[in-house]
């Protein structure tokens, strides 16, 4: 009786440690771990991704991915938690009133890359659902606007 219960509790710490180690996953640079919540969320919601590559810093976990010929990048915090997607897109898709406001309020910078950000709203609802990030750049700055969900322009960020 007692062999049964030690090879039963010894059965048991191992499935445990087993388990534990399955939590997080090794990134490719043999660094830091993304948490499973994190990697089983991106499974259930990017399930055709392809060339799946993990990142983790201090602020986020994210999945840079290629689904249906299109490179995106998932964000998850640290919780595990989806924040959003990203993914460039061409200038063409910015409104035609935001694309006169930058020709006027940035007359002289060129657009650059630009950056469709769908943002989880169930997590935060105070954000809006979809907002663009535009790179602008002349010969001496660059700075990152944001277009809101209204087609508002919005400084977001000296570059250089």
């Amino acid at each position: 009786m007692k062999k049964i219960f030690i090879t039963t509790a010894i059965a048991a710490l191992l499935s445990v440690n087993v388990f534990a180690a399955d939590g997080a996953k090794k990134v490719a640079d043999g660094g830091t771990n993304v948490s499973y919540i994190a990697l089983h969320g991106f499974t259930v919601d990017f399930a055709d991704a392809k060339e799946v590559n993990w990142t983790v810093t201090k602020n986020c976990q994210k999945a840079t991915f290629t689904i249906d010929g299109v490179k995106k990048t998932a964000f998850y915090n640290l919780n595990g938690e989806f924040l959003g997607v990203t993914q460039r897109v061409d200038a063409k898709a910015i409104p035609a009133k935001t694309l006169k406001q930058i020709a006027k309020d940035y007359k002289g910078y060129e657009i650059g890359e630009v950056i469709v950000y769908q943002a989880n709203t169930d997590l935060n609802d105070n954000i809006d659902p979809t907002s663009y990030f535009v790179d602008l750049k002349n010969d001496s700055h660059e700075v990152l606007v944001r277009i809101t969900q209204q087609a508002n322009l919005e400084f977001f960020q000296q570059v250089r």
